[in-house]
């Protein structure tokens, strides 16, 4: 029978690191670059730009690396699920090799920064592998790892692993790592102040002037003036080249409970299939590793992410030895955003600008990728030799014809949002009706109101309307969030921006009486 375990509604990283504080900035400020965001992307741009010699002043709506970095399964390889075979086919050999390339080196930078920097992040050196239980998806295996090898990596087909079920193939590829994230990036924020670079939480930027120089506002009425600005906020909070066509979030889940140490895998694991699984480990204590599973995609707002969670635990303590008998267990969730043709977006925010840089669309692989971004940022706004996957990696490339329909989905998708939940919504009728802890839309004098019930029975409504471009939000049952389906903002029950690309909250409606 399983045992009875405490849940920590938390992300692991975020729990056993500690806090921050960094001041928002009390006058005007000016700088050499203005680096909007405090995850691994703006991050390691800014350590990146300061060691360079510039004077750089981040930028943090919330706390640093408590966004999204805060909330990865953080791990750190060049293998992107089923990715080689494909790349190959659209960009030829060479774009495929400048894709390992970039990641590979972006996996051996971070390992270099620990020991350089004497960060201890709990880096571990291993393999990474994508696996499938599917017999008939072998052959698909095995291009994938020849595209891998093509590529550069030390990539290799194999029919056995360390996992507790019989797989029918796997690609392996050795050298790549898995770490704490917060550890590493806390320390990189501390590197970054002690080498003269400043960094403001709680600083939300609402406003960007795009000139010779860059004028930014923020929330608390202040101007940052800076030669180059970086938007480094996962989702760009400003997008003149209308990125958002391109971008499509997502969501998944993540449980993780300590384990006797011989039941955990030392490698790492991903399967496209069952809604994504993804497996590794991490060190907790004397004879126990963290067992990390992840999985349940899904579009932000797509509801039951309780009865996801649900399965996705039924999942790890059907095939995880210990994961049933674990007396406590973290769980939390992870956004993405995947873009259209499957790479990055780095470099020049639009055509028209030298001076406003983006980095976005990591479609799942943050840490590789953010490193990645830093690296590239760098070599654009220092100057110095540009590494040669610049162009593949450049916001301003053109969609390929292929790229098309998949930019028809997203679209799609967006205006099923934008007019369906209009026009078809299944929201409830009257306030009556949402219980104790949950939320729902609900039209109140003629508005669509996001009302939310608190366990005591007060209640709370706030416009339904995303503050980015007016999509209906939707209400996470899990974590008690509202969502925007249409480009993953997120809102607490007050209305607080969580999550962009909005930059503003959901206006107050008040307390509705029921």
């Amino acid at each position: 029978m399983a045992a009875e375990r405490r849940t920590v509604d938390e992300s692991y990283w975020m729990a056993t690191a500690p806090g921050t504080r960094c001041p928002p900035p009390d006058s005007d400020l000016t700088a050499d670059v203005a680096v909007i965001g405090g995850g691994i992307a703006g991050l390691c741009t800014a350590w990146e730009l300061v060691r360079a010699g510039l004077d750089v002043v981040l930028l943090e709506a919330d706390r640093i690396a408590a966004g999204v970095s805060g909330y990865t399964t953080a791990k750190l390889t060049a293998l992107h699920g089923l990715v080689y075979a494909r790349l190959e086919a659209r960009y030829g050999p060479d774009g495929a090799a400048l894709y390992a390339l970039s990641q590979q080196d972006a996996v051996e930078r971070t390992a270099a920064l620990c020991d350089e920097l004497d960060i201890d992040a709990d880096l571990e050196r291993t393999a990474a592998c994508t696996y499938l239980e599917d017999p008939r998806r072998t052959e698909e295996l095995r291009a994938e790892a020849e595209a891998a090898r093509r590529a550069g990596l030390d990539a290799s087909f194999v029919t056995g692993t360390e996992l507790p079920f019989p797989v029918a193939g796997a690609v392996r590829v050795e050298g790549q790592f898995q770490f704490h994230p917060r550890k590493f990036l806390l320390a990189l924020a501390e590197r970054i102040t002690a080498a003269g670079g400043r960094v403001h939480e709680r600083t939300r930027v609402t406003g960007l002037h795009d000139g010779v120089r860059c004028r930014l506002s923020t929330e608390g009425g202040l101007t940052v003036e800076a030669r180059d600005t970086v938007v480094a906020t996962h989702y760009p909070v400003f997008d003149r080249t209308l990125l958002f066509t391109r971008l499509k979030p997502r969501r998944e889940l993540v449980i993780a409970a300590p384990v006797p140490s011989g039941a955990a895998p030392t490698g790492m694991y991903l399967s496209p299939e069952d809604g994504v699984r993804s497996v590794r480990s991490a060190p907790y204590d004397d004879g126990r590793r963290l067992l990390i599973v992840t999985g349940e995609t899904f579009e932000p707002g797509a509801g039951d992410v309780r009865e996801r969670f649900a399965r996705l635990d039924g999942w790890a303590r059907e095939r995880m030895p210990g994961f049933a008998e674990a007396e406590r267990a973290y769980r939390w969730s992870a956004q993405d955003n995947d873009s259209s043709d499957h790479l990055p977006y780095v470099g020049h925010a639009h055509p028209g600008t030298q001076h406003v840089y983006v980095a976005t669309g990591f479609g799942g692989w943050g840490m590789s990728n953010g490193v990645m971004s830093g690296r590239l940022l760098a070599a654009h706004i220092a100057g110095g030799p540009r590494p040669a996957w610049t162009d593949l990696y450049d916001p301003r490339r053109l969609p390929q014809v292929r790229e098309t329909a998949e930019l028809a989905r997203f679209q799609s998708a967006v205006a099923r949002h934008f007019l369906g939940d209009r026009l078809h919504t299944g929201h409830v009728d009257s306030v009556d009706e949402i219980p104790p802890g949950s939320g729902a839309v609900v039209r109140l004098e003629g508005k669509r109101c996001a009302v939310y019930r608190d366990e005591s029975g007060e209640t709370s409504a706030v416009s339904a309307r995303c503050t980015h471009l007016g999509c209906l939000v939707h209400f996470n049952d899990a974590e008690k969030v509202w969502e925007c389906p249409c480009h993953g903002s997120r809102f607490g029950t007050d209305g607080t921006v969580l999550h962009g690309p909005a930059t503003r909250p959901l206006e107050p409606r008040g307390r509705p009486a029921g």
